[in-house]
């Protein structure tokens, strides 16, 4: 195997400004340990600068943006590797042109997302938030129970926009609480949806079927405000929207003004259009809605286990192997990634 050295490097975010990690349980021993390669953290900057990746073979990307501009000229990076699933702040397209493989995470985050929906889903049926602040006001909230009933779930409609990874996950998971399962993906595993129980449907039907609609979906240009106004009117009176995906894929002004108006029962937002929200937004006046700051899935395994898959599709690279979780499958058939590849394998 060659000599030469393979440099990794990571995003700011991950260190603390005392040098202690970010994320304890990201284990980055694998790659501390590993034959040949060389860990650095880079300074901060958003998005990343590309004279500090000059001499890096792969980076390993938290929060910061990776654009264009950030790709270096010496032609030596080959991977970045997002520590998650969303990919909206990497120039994907950039990266394939300059045979650099894009990589996500969707075992590490697969289980702790589906947790968060059902979080959110049993919390917003069962006005967990409204009977919290109920029994902390004493007799007098215990005397106004009976006015805040919940939503039992048998027999309702579990919806979906996207049924892949984190889709089919929530579905699995949800099993037990005797729902009727709906999908709308126009890419949908057809074997996999017939596995869950799950019925494929167009994108209106979903809308207007589902007691809980859930947003598993990337965002991209297409389902940028794919939950619109229109959309939300269709929606039963009595439903309830949730969203861990990515804020922009529903119009937050549009849900804002079905809450307000009594046209939705309620929403579980993990994440928010913009984010960080702005102080004041009116979304926040409302006891109908459960927030969270996209941070619901977050927990030691979940960090573990995305930290896990990035040194997995590094350490990939560095074998000269095409690592897992890409997103821009056709660099693997590139010569100029084949190329890279080969002179680690």
């Amino acid at each position: 195997m060659t000599a030469e050295i393979f440099r990794v490097a990571l995003s700011a975010g991950f260190v603390q400004p005392d040098g202690s990690m970010t994320y304890p349980s990201f284990d980055l021993s694998p790659l501390r340990e590993a034959a040949g390669v060389e860990l650095r953290f880079l300074p901060p900057g958003d998005p990343i600068r590309a004279d500090e990746m000059e001499d890096v073979n792969a980076l390993i990307l938290l929060g910061e943006r990776f654009a264009a501009e950030s790709i270096p000229v010496s032609g030596r990076l080959s991977i970045v590797a997002r520590f998650g699933v969303g990919y909206d702040t990497v120039d994907v397209e950039a990266c394939t042109r300059n045979d650099i493989a894009v990589c996500i995470t969707p075992d590490g985050v697969r289980r702790p997302v589906a947790v968060a929906i059902l979080t959110l889903m049993l919390s917003l049926t069962g006005r967990l938030m409204t009977k919290d602040r109920l029994a902390r006001q004493g007799a007098g909230g215990f005397a106004a129970r009976s006015d805040h009933m919940g939503v039992g779930l048998i027999g309702r409609t579990l919806g979906s926009v996207g049924i892949g990874n984190i889709g089919a996950e929530m579905f699995r998971l949800a099993q037990p609480l005797g729902m009727k399962f709906i999908a709308f993906d126009p890419y949908a595993d057809r074997e996999v949806a017939a596995e869950l129980g799950v019925e494929l449907v167009d994108l209106e039907a979903v809308f207007r079927q589902a007691d809980v609609l859930t947003v598993n979906c990337p965002l991209t240009p297409e389902t940028h405000h794919l939950v619109n106004a229109e959309r939300l009117a269709v929606m039963k009176q009595t439903a309830f929207l949730i969203n861990t995906a990515r804020g922009p894929i529903v119009d937050q002004t549009a849900l804002t003004k079905a809450l307000q108006q009594g046209r939705l029962a309620g929403a579980g937002l993990d994440v928010f259009d913009p984010e960080p929200p702005l102080s004041g937004d009116p979304l926040f006046q409302l006891d109908n809605v459960i927030v969270t700051p996209h941070a619901l899935c977050w927990t030691d395994q979940c960090f573990a286990g995305i930290g896990a898959s990035d040194v997995a599709s590094v350490l990939d690279v560095r074998s000269g192997r095409p690592p897992g979780g890409l997103v821009n499958g056709e660099v693997a058939a590139q010569k100029g990634f084949i190329d890279k590849l080969t002179r680690f394998g």
